[in-house]
Order: structure tokens, then C-alpha cells, then sequence
């Protein structure tokens, strides 16, 4: 038995001192080849017209943020208030901004957690904004065997790669490496 316990600490110990540097830059990825376009699609979606279209939100952009107030108003923008503007922009720029960060690996921790700041009000919007608590399958559930539930289900995994950076960093291969090296030295 002692041997099988020699050969099993001679494989996973490697791998376990591995985690500080594997966990991060696998998040980073994953987080690259899953959720960065999708939020920079969602962003695009936002967006006015001209170069300064970041700064004037479209009509879509409030009625994605703000789907009951935009109902309220029959969809006049210019009934909104300041506050709605500056949130929808504040949205807007969010979805470009903290995921480019993530994925370069500069303030990877706040940056993330500025996501998952993002990620909960996506969600509360989509099931109370947007009515998706009337469609169940749509939240789906935990422990009920069936994993694509939207909200639930992929969002919780959203979370833990967002999670995993916030607890380990951008890892190595990150600009917040590059700095913090620079900052020791």
C-alpha cells in the first residue's frame, strides 16, 4: 500500500505545486475562448452611431438594461433619466473593458470581480427584467441533472473561472506579473 501511496504523491504532487501558475493562466484562457467574444458582441449591441457611440447609448442598449423603464416610456430614450443613461454606458463600456483586461492579465483580480459584479445584474436583469423567471428552463437548477440551464448552470461556471482569479491572480504569463516584477526590482 505504501508504495501505491509513493507513486500517487510522485504523480499529483508535481501537478499540485503546478496549480499556482496552471489555475490562473488556464482561467485566463478559458474565460479568452468562451466569454470575451460574447460580451464584446453584447457590447457592439450597445453601441450608437459615430465614434462617439459609447457615449450614446442605442435604443437596444436600454431596452436590454432597462426593459421595464424602456416599457414604461413606449420606448422614449429621451423620458429616461441621467442615472439610466450612465448606467447603460457604464454597462456598455464594462463589456469591453474589464474582459480585455482579464485576458491581458492587468488588475486581473478587480477586474474580475468587476465581472462578476457584471454577471449577477446580467442575470437578476434576465430573469426579472426580461421575465425569465416565468421561463424556469431558462434559470434551470442545481443538482437536477439537466447542466443547460442559462442562468444557473453556465453562469456558475462563469463564475468559478472568475472566482479563480480573483483567489489566484492573472498568473504568469499576465501584464500584472510584468508590473509587479517591475515594482520589485
Amino acid at each position: 500500500m505504501s508504495a501505491l501511496t509513493a507513486l500517487y504523491n510522485a504523480i499529483f504532487n508535481p501537478l499540485e505545486r503546478s496549480a499556482d501558475w496552471l489555475l490562473p493562466t488556464l482561467a485566463r484562457f478559458v474565460f479568452a475562448s468562451t466569454l470575451l467574444f460574447y460580451f464584446w458582441a453584447s457590447g457592439m449591441t450597445k453601441l450608437g452611431d459615430g465614434i462617439f457611440g459609447i457615449f450614446q447609448p442605442s435604443l437596444g442598449a436600454y431596452a436590454q438594461v432597462f426593459p421595464k423603464a424602456m416599457e414604461a416610456v413606449s420606448f422614449d430614450v429621451s423620458q429616461l433619466t441621467l442615472y439610466h443613461w450612465a448606467v447603460v454606458t457604464a454597462g456598455t463600456v464594462a463589456e469591453f473593458v474589464l474582459p480585455l483586461l482579464i485576458v491581458v492579465g492587468l488588475l486581473t483580480r478587480l477586474a474580475s470581480i468587476g465581472m462578476i459584479g457584471f454577471v449577477i445584474v446580467q442575470s437578476l436583469t434576465d430573469l426579472y427584467g426580461h421575465g425569465g423567471i416565468a421561463h424556469i428552463e431558462t434559470l434551470g437548477a442545481m443538482f437536477d441533472r439537466i447542466p443547460d440551464g442559462v442562468i444557473l448552470d453556465q453562469r456558475m461556471f462563469w463564475m468559478f473561472v472568475l472566482i479563480v482569479l480573483v483567489l489566484k491572480g492573472g498568473g504568469p504569463v499576465s501584464l500584472d506579473r510584468v508590473f509587479g516584477n517591475r515594482r520589485a526590482a
